[in-house]
């Protein structure tokens, strides 16, 4: 007998019962919990669940959908359904620097993310060739000043042709316009290249060798329109030491940029990430 993966995730005003009402439905169903994860997040008051589960042959989306009608409506939840063994669509962003982009386009071809590369767009033709070599449809869209609101129209349509799930910044070094921040939102990752908050801007790791820093760092956090002050998923650091460059200092900020964007990914990818104001709850 076949069965398909389902992840349900949910927040609503913490009250008891909760995870009894949608396991008694998911059970009643022969649905099997595989994993599940809860949190009460006491300052708010709000309970956060995260179940993957498999449901039985002839059990799909519609019928899940009505079984558990009753206590959603019942505890005011807000919830999604996700197929896990439909392949996620991506596209990926990215600028001058590869570093982020070959070590997803890595990855997925290994088999640890679980995604398809529908596009990458760039401002610039640097990963053309990783993009032909790797099979995926490259788009050169140039940006200025004076083109930019019709750039990034062109990035829509782009993601609404090819029906990508997530968009992902990969060291695409422009800002995104409120208005696209905000068409965006909950579905662009971005990776920050430092442990956000401190030392933004132009040259990070020069900020940081100046100021004799002991910990490097890379953050990667969903885009809103407040530049690198949207919600955080997933950070790494480094130690380091007065001994070491500007340019030792960048090579080991790649290395972590890299690590810290695929774990971003992979973790939105599997809806492990919840958003909580401006905050997250990483089930991980």
């Amino acid at each position: 007998m076949s069965a398909a993966n389902f992840v349900l995730t949910l927040s609503c005003e913490d009250r008891p019962g909760i995870v009894a009402a949608v396991t008694t439905e998911l059970a009643a169903l022969n649905a099997n919990i595989a994993e599940s994860n809860q949190f009460w997040d006491r300052e708010t008051g709000r309970f956060f669940m995260r179940l993957a589960f498999t449901a039985p042959e002839g059990v799909g989306r519609d019928e899940l959908e009505r079984a558990l009608k009753s206590p959603i409506e019942r505890f005011g939840m807000k919830t999604s359904l996700v197929d896990q063994s439909r392949k996620k669509r991506i596209v990926i962003m990215v600028s001058k620097f590869d570093h982020t982009l070959l070590h997803l386009l890595y990855q997925i071809r290994v088999g640890w993310l679980d995604a398809e590369v529908a596009a990458i767009i760039s401002n610039h033709d640097d990963a053309r060739k990783i993009a032909e070599d790797a099979g995926i449809p490259y788009h050169l869209l140039p940006v200025t000043k004076d083109t930019k609101a019709e750039q990034e129209e062109q990035v829509l349509a782009i993601v609404k042709q090819t029906g990508a799930e997530l968009v992902v910044l990969a060291r695409y070094m422009q800002v995104l316009s409120d208005k696209l921040a905000t068409r965006l939102f909950g579905q662009a990752i971005n990776i920050h290249h430092s442990f956000l908050p401190s030392f933004k801007g132009a040259k990070p790791y020069h900020q940081a060798h100046e100021r004799g820093v002991k910990i490097i760092g890379a953050t990667a956090h969903y885009v809103t329109p407040d530049l690198d002050e949207g919600p955080i998923i997933e950070q790494e650091t480094a130690r380091v030491t007065h001994a070491m460059s500007p340019d030792y200092l960048i090579a080991a900020g790649r290395d972590i940029e890299s690590r810290v964007l695929a774990r971003a990914v992979k973790l939105h990818l599997e809806s492990r990430v919840m958003l909580n104001g401006r905050k997250t709850v990483v089930f991980g």
